[in-house]
């Protein structure tokens, strides 16, 4: 009862005007979950390039252009495959319906496996160190995952469990009760705080000398960041018998894994320390 007559009190999702609709052209719409993918590529693009630019990078700008179209396919296939597979397996009956990506369903545990792929798949063909270019590339992924989530709140989708702070919001798909606005937090941890810890173990330290330290602590901190916001968030419809079974959400157990692996590389990374030979001179860097 204190909720409902909370409510009144709250702010509600509609009257901040959000469209999820970017750009609607009559015959054909444009959403903005399509433009913060979009965005989120071509941003990790330029600070991919920024990065290689700096002394002792494991690849090229050709290698950089090429692994732009690796980690896309990546993403997409990866991100859909693993929602499909541990979100809605129901859509494996019509298997047609996993080319359906306008209808949303998109796992980022999956898009991480995907880009994974991609980077061993392109490294191995190049000949590069796969873990010193994972390093790079995680640098760059927080700008997808900010943006990412900035469109989930814009949609007005994934929001959070029900509560009575002030900034709480009703949401016109979750019922007359206020809720977190999860999404928010997500794109304030994994989007920001990881992106700005990334930027000064990657500019302020020698951690990018160290073979698997920025990617572990991309993944430590994403685990954590999801691990601890999935208790502020509903779990999904399909999957609220799974989580109330288990205790955690389905994303939480995803996580874990994430977890324990950035520990491993973050803290077994001096040992693949390594001196990075410039194109020019005989003075080793790092």
């Amino acid at each position: 009862m204190e909720l409902f007559s909370a409510a009144a009190h709250h702010i509600r999702f509609e009257d901040l005007g959000l469209d999820p609709v970017a750009i609607d052209l009559g015959f054909f719409g444009i959403k903005w979950y399509s433009l913060a993918y979009l965005a989120g590529i071509l941003v990790g693009y330029w600070y991919l390039l920024k990065l290689i630019a700096q002394p002792g990078a494991p690849m090229a700008r050709r290698h950089a252009d090429d692994m732009i179209f690796y980690a896309t396919l990546g993403i997409i296939i990866g991100g859909r495959l693993a929602y499909v597979i541990f979100y809605q397996p129901e859509i494996l009956a019509h298997p047609l319906d996993i080319l359906k990506l306008w209808n949303g369903g998109m796992s980022f545990h999956g898009g991480v496996l995907g880009v994974t792929a991609a980077i061993l798949l392109l490294c191995r063909k190049e000949g590069l160190n796969w873990l010193r270019v994972h390093d790079y590339v995680a640098c760059c992924a927080p700008f997808g995952l900010f943006f990412g989530r900035i469109a989930n709140f814009i949609n007005g989708e994934l929001w959070g469990k029900t509560t009575d702070v002030s900034w709480a919001m009703i949401f016109p798909t979750g019922g007359p009760l206020p809720r977190h606005p999860s999404q928010l937090y997500e794109a304030a941890l994994e989007g920001l705080l990881l992106g700005a810890t990334l930027w000064y173990a990657f500019w302020r330290t020698k951690a990018r000398y160290e073979p698997g330290k920025l990617v572990g602590l991309f993944l430590l901190g994403y685990g954590l960041a999801r691990f601890g916001v999935e208790f502020f968030r509903e779990a999904d419809a399909q999957l609220m018998e799974f989580a109330q079974r288990t205790g955690l959400h389905m994303g939480q157990w995803l996580t874990l894994p994430m977890i324990a692996g950035g520990l491993y590389l973050i803290l077994t990374a001096k040992r693949r320390r390594v001196r990075v030979e410039p194109t020019a001179g005989t003075a080793s860097v790092g």
